[in-house]
C-alpha cells in the first residue's frame, strides 16, 4: 500500500510522519502523474482557496476527481472544504463529497481549541472505544451531509465535525497534530 499526500500547501509533512510511524510508504502529490500507483490520498489542512487555486494551476482538478471516484480520499480541515460540493462561497472545489461546509466556523486562530470526541467508527481499528482527542484550528464546520454521506462524529452540541461517504472521509479537525494514529489507521482500512 502507498498513500499520497497532496503537497501543494498546508501541513502535508505531518501526515507523512504518521504514515511512516504506521509503516506505510507515502508520496507527495503535486502533479497528476504523482497519483499513479497510489492506493489513497490525504488532502491536508492549510488554506482551502490556495489549495484549490494551485490545483487548478497545476491541472490537478480533473485527475483528482477521477482518483476520488476510484480510491479513498481524506480531507482534513481545509482538505474537507476542498472535497465538499458546497462551501457557501465561490472557490475552487473538487465537489466529490456530498457535504456542505462552512469555512472558519469556529472563529479565528485565537479561537482554536481541543476536545475529546466519541467516534464509534474508530472501534473498527481499536475496540476500546476510548475518546479521540481532536485539535481544531480555524476549523470548518460540516453544516450538513446529503445523499449517501453519513456523520461520523459531532461536538456535544450536535455540530458535525467528521463525515464519510463511501471511501471519502472529511474531518474538521487535524488528526496529524496528535500522537493518536487511529484516524490514519481507519483511513488505511478504507484505502485497502
Amino acid at each position: 500500500m502507498k498513500i499520497g499526500v497532496l503537497a501543494l500547501q498546508g501541513d502535508f509533512a505531518e501526515h507523512q510522519v504518521i504514515l511512516k510511524r504506521l509503516g506505510v510508504p507515502s508520496a507527495q502529490v503535486r502533479l497528476a502523474a504523482d497519483l499513479e500507483g497510489l492506493d489513497g490520498l490525504i488532502i491536508p489542512g492549510g488554506e482551502s482557496t490556495t489549495i484549490g487555486k494551485l490545483a487548478e494551476d497545476f491541472g490537478l482538478m480533473q485527475p483528482l476527481r477521477e482518483f476520488a471516484a476510484r480510491h479513498a480520499v481524506w480531507g482534513t480541515c481545509a482538505g474537507a472544504i476542498f472535497l465538499s460540493k458546497d462551501a457557501r462561497r465561490d472557490q475552487p472545489l473538487l465537489g466529490v463529497m456530498d457535504i456542505t461546509v462552512q469555512r472558519n466556523a469556529f472563529g479565528r486562530q485565537v479561537d482554536s481549541f481541543e476536545i475529546d470526541l466519541d467516534i464509534p467508527a474508530l472501534k473498527a481499528v481499536d475496540p476500546s472505544g476510548k475518546a479521540y482527542h481532536a485539535v481544531f484550528i480555524r476549523a470548518p464546520l460540516i453544516e450538513a451531509v446529503h445523499g449517501s454521506a453519513v456523520v461520523l462524529s459531532s461536538l456535544p452540541d450536535g455540530r458535525i465535525v467528521a463525515a464519510q461517504q463511501g471511501k471519502l472521509l472529511a474531518t474538521s479537525f487535524h488528526p496529524e497534530l496528535t500522537r493518536d494514529k487511529r484516524f490514519h489507521q481507519y483511513f488505511l482500512e478504507l484505502a485497502k
